[in-house]
């Protein structure tokens, strides 16, 4: 049984906390899996299934030296996160400022 389509995409990709953690790590530099894998409470084999999910959508990129394979991060395709979430930053912006507005003069009210 294939995977769905669906994990080709980044959003899904960072959706699993476990993925998201992963990233965390590489982003501190290049490592193997065995290194990768040691903070979590899951298998060889798991960790393995997470990186061919984020390597599949260009998150992290492999080399194999000699016997072991080493990853890293590549955040190129998180500028899509980036570009869809910058569009909601001016709503969310007026909607806080609108609740400071509403909480100033609230408690104004109450005084």
């Amino acid at each position: 049984m294939s995977r769905p389509v669906a994990s080709a995409d980044v959003f899904v990709a960072i959706a699993d906390p476990t993925r998201r953690a992963i990233l965390d790590r590489l982003c501190k530099g290049e490592q193997p899996v065995k290194k990768l894998a040691e903070p979590f409470k899951i298998s060889l084999p798991a960790i393995s299934q997470h990186l061919q999910i984020l390597v599949e959508v260009g998150l992290v990129r492999s080399r194999k030296a000699g016997r072991q394979r080493f990853y890293r991060v590549d955040p190129e395709p998180l500028k899509a996160v980036r570009d869809w979430v910058s569009h909601y930053e001016g709503f969310w912006g007026e909607k806080l400022d609108a609740l400071n507005d509403y909480l100033e003069s609230d408690s104004c009210n109450k005084e």
